[in-house]
């Protein structure tokens, strides 16, 4: 069972190599917003991997905490790609 472990720790690796090269290289913005998203995935699902690798659950608060972070990051791209602002402010105070 730990050579499937460590297979799928080379595999998400690898698959992370291939989000930061579309991090880099995207052609859009859009495009470089969802391999964010998809890195952040992978790091947690490596972190996940780890923890079980060691046998220990105290990875488990820091994966939350990633989890948390990355919608947090994709939520506030995404509303400044839709308008161009993350915080919308009302300048006209009546």
């Amino acid at each position: 069972m730990m050579i499937f472990y460590w297979g799928v720790v080379i595999l998400i690796s690898l698959s992370m190599l291939a989000f930061i090269y579309r991090l880099i290289k995207g052609p859009s913005v859009p495009d470089r917003v969802v391999a964010l998203d998809s890195l952040g995935v992978a790091l947690i699902c490596m972190i996940g991997m780890i923890s079980i690798l060691a046998g220990t659950s105290f990875f488990l608060e820091i994966i939350l905490l990633l989890a948390i972070l990355a919608f947090i990051g994709t939520v506030a791209f995404s509303k400044f790609l839709e308008k161009g602002e993350i915080i919308q402010r009302d300048n006209d105070i009546s």
